[in-house]
């Protein structure tokens, strides 16, 4: 358990993978995408 496990937290890090430990950080600053046309 440490670094090279792929199934721990800081296995994630080691090996920047994201995962079931690790999930991806969703982007905040998104606006909905509007077609108005004038």
């Amino acid at each position: 358990m440490g670094k090279g496990d792929r199934r721990t937290k800081r296995g994630k890090i080691f090996q920047g993978t994201t995962g079931k430990f690790r999930p991806k950080k969703k982007k905040k600053n998104q606006k909905p995408a509007t077609t108005e046309t004038k």
